[in-house]
């Protein structure tokens, strides 16, 4: 009887042992065999896809046989709402065309009630909104500067000009016994937008340098003396330098209707500007003038800067000039000068009053050219 007893229970021992062995078996296999489905079910919806396209369109072909009217429904259905995505986005941009007019209107309106560029530019910028309306700022009535872009007459080294007045538009630079480190001016339009023209008895848009003797009312020749001058990517009618005596003499990269250049060597000694405790240093930049003037203006007193820089020039409706200079080094580059379309008359000149002890010719060629073109500051 022990014996059966054993012999059952190693019976139900081993039917125990194998099921446990199928459940694991089932559970291992299981996502093996999901994924396997799962391939195989993708594979088949994919092959099937190009049946189904070809039906679809085998189906559309046959409904527009069957009703011609109803495919051009739809057909139009999809037209009509193309357009009026277009139709609403060419009206969204008119609406913000419309908007800049509005935003550029007051500038506008300045210029054509007489106010210079300059002047109505520092009008606008003074201006702050306040709660849905505009308000004067106090910079609008603040002194006229010389660093602001402001016209008028400034006695170096002073930032507020000597003289202004509202239809005075030259930016006009006197130098005396007081030496400036640093003269700055770049990115400024001489003469060159609706409305403007040159001071009464002027002929040059730029004017660099010394003042001539004069007898009657008397005056002594004054000269303007540099340590570097650099007249750099200048647009002008006709370029003259002239009287003026230079160590280093560079002129590169000049364009120019016609040109001549008959510096004579000599031995003028190099030189730079000192001063000790000198001027502060002068820098404009974005204005729009008649005439822009840089001389000592008082009779015998030279004047005194160790760098000047005048950089990024479009005038028209003058010459430019250098006269009555002294520079350890002169660099005229850049330049773009002409507007009579000849090469015969020589819209670039260096006079044989130039007396250089080094000088640097290179890059320059001739190119004719017409007139630089008119800026309407209206638009």
């Amino acid at each position: 009887m022990l014996e059966g007893i054993k012999m059952r229970l190693r019976i139900g021992f081993s039917f125990g042992v194998a099921k446990k062995r199928r459940a694991i078996t089932h559970c291992v296999a299981m996502p093996f065999r999901w994924v396997a489905s799962g391939v195989v079910a993708s594979a088949r919806w994919v092959g099937a896809l190009p049946g189904r396209a070809w039906r679809k369109v085998v189906a559309g072909f046959r409904a527009t046989l069957r009703s011609p009217a109803s495919a051009y429904r739809s057909v139009k259905a999809g037209r009509d709402w193309l357009l009026a995505k277009i139709e609403y986005l060419n009206a969204e941009s008119k609406r913000w065309a419309t908007l800049f007019t509005i935003a550029r209107s007051p500038y506008k309106l300045l210029i054509g009630m007489g106010f210079t560029p300059s002047m109505a530019a520092t009008m606008l910028i003074g201006t702050t909104a306040v709660t849905g309306g505009a308000v004067i700022n106090e910079t609008v009535f603040a002194e006229r500067s010389f660093t602001r872009g402001d016209s008028g007459i400034y006695n170096a080294p002073s930032d507020i000009p000597a003289f202004w007045e509202e239809k005075y538009n030259t930016l006009r630079l006197d130098l005396g016994a007081t030496s400036v480190g640093l003269v700055e001016i770049t990115d400024v339009s001489l003469n060159s937008y609706t409305g403007s023209a040159l001071p009464s008895g002027q002929t040059n848009v730029i004017h660099i340098g010394g003042m001539p003797a004069v007898t009657d009312p008397a005056f002594t020749e004054t000269f303007l003396e540099v340590g570097t001058l650099e007249a750099d990517r200048w647009r002008c009618e006709t370029l003259t330098i002239t009287n003026s005596q230079v160590n280093k003499l560079i002129v590169k990269s000049m364009a120019s209707d016609g040109m001549s250049v008959a510096a004579v060597a000599g031995t003028p000694r190099d030189r730079g500007i000192n001063g000790g405790n000198r001027a502060d240093d002068m820098r404009t930049q974005s204005g729009y003038y008649d005439m822009l003037k840089i001389s000592p203006s008082t009779s015998g007193q030279n004047g005194f800067i160790d760098h000047l820089i005048v950089s990024n020039i479009y005038s028209r409706g003058g010459g430019c000039l250098i006269d009555r200079v002294k520079a350890g080094t002169m660099i005229i580059s850049y330049g773009v000068i002409g507007g009579d379309s000849s090469l015969a008359t020589k819209a670039f000149t260096i006079e044989t009053s130039v007396i250089y002890k080094s000088f640097e010719n290179d890059g320059n060629v001739e190119v004719v050219m017409g007139a630089p073109a008119i800026v309407d500051m209206t638009q």
